[in-house]
């Protein structure tokens, strides 16, 4: 059964089939809306179901309702909605790309920092913060953020955390050499900088959620936006900061620039916070009402911060922008799933 969603306040309109989710029929519509995970994780792509029922996962919700995320719900009849931003799809904003690799280093014992470089023809045009995906041999795609900024559009660098049993990290990226060629599509994703010259950003990541976060404040240096940052970046362990020493650098150069690294299970020469990276952050800001908040990474820090920084540090709601980072690929993890078992 095929259904029409409206968007209120605009003249939009498009169609959505049994089983199609509201995101997903808009892509397909030709419009973008926010989004992120797509796993009903992050929250990024959550709007106002004015009229109409959807079904969210096992859940029946019946408009008017709060809170539907687009990127799991589907319509159950006609529907209204009012999402926070849609706007036609620039076509020429996505591109396939046969990339090769370049180089690859290992910063700790299980993160990879993977260098892919475009065909001499080829660039990219992506903001800062966004992600790409990899058609992995076997036609399975993986997503991963890009932690090069957009200036260095000849090519990308991602950072891999080596998941035990992964069919990315340990089957494809165990056997790749040096010029082997991988199939990435490029830009996707709502997680990039909301420039405003009045803002006070709070970046918060744990482990490989440094990725996005690097190739935004690498924009910001770049650009010479000079917007005052405090960047805490949470780990178990000294080396889950991998690249610790680069943002202590960056740090000691431009005075805008915040750095707090924070372990939760330190050893005994550990000199730095201690304790959960979220709540290192109410710690020295007990007032969030006038910062933007920026969190990438452990989906469960995700959810806390964001509940947290709400409740206790009174940050307004759309001033949290998250990339959680879930499981991607064929299967069909549900969130709950995602929050037990991801690190």
């Amino acid at each position: 059964m095929t259904h029409t969603i409206a968007v209120e306040d605009a003249d939009i309109s498009f169609t959505c089939d049994d089983g199609e989710t509201i995101l997903v029929a808009a892509e397909r519509a030709g419009y973008t809306m926010p989004y992120s995970c797509r796993k009903g994780v992050c929250a990024s792509c959550e709007g106002f179901l004015s009229k109409g029922n959807v079904k969210q996962r096992s859940k029946q919700i019946a408009g008017p309702s709060g809170k539907v995320l687009f990127c799991t719900a589907t319509a159950k009849s006609d529907l209204t909605i009012r999402p926070r931003r849609i706007q036609r799809h620039d076509p020429s904003a996505r591109k396939t790309i046969q990339a090769r690799v370049f180089r690859m280093s290992r910063p700790a014992d299980d993160v990879a920092i993977l260098q892919l470089r475009f065909p001499a023809s080829i660039r990219s045009k992506f903001k800062a913060g966004q992600y790409l995906r990899i058609r992995t041999p076997d036609g399975d795609v993986r997503s991963f953020s890009m932690a090069n900024p957009p200036q260095e559009s000849d090519g990308v660098q991602l950072h891999i955390r080596h998941v035990p049993g992964g069919a990315f990290s340990e089957k494809v990226l165990a056997s790749l050499q040096i010029d082997d060629k991988l199939e990435v599509e490029v830009p996707f994703g709502d997680f990039y900088l909301r420039e405003d010259d009045k803002a006070r950003y709070v970046f918060v990541a744990t482990g490989t959620g440094f990725a996005p976060l690097k190739s935004i404040l690498d924009d910001i240096i770049r650009r010479r936006l000079n917007r005052e940052v405090r960047f805490y970046w949470g780990g178990r362990r000294e080396a889950d900061l991998y690249l610790a020493e680069t943002c202590k650098k960056w740090a000691k150069r431009y005075s805008w620039l915040t750095f707090v690294p924070v372990l939760s299970e330190p050893d005994s020469n550990w000199r730095g916070r201690r304790g959960l990276v979220h709540a290192a952050v109410l710690e020295d800001l007990a007032d969030l009402s006038d910062r933007h908040v920026y969190a990438c990474g452990n989906p469960m820090m995700i959810e806390a911060a964001r509940s947290q920084f709400e409740t206790r540090g009174g940050l307004p709601r759309n001033h949290f922008y998250a990339d959680a980072f879930i499981p991607s690929g064929s299967s069909d993890t549900t969130p709950a799933q995602i929050l037990q078992t991801v690190d």
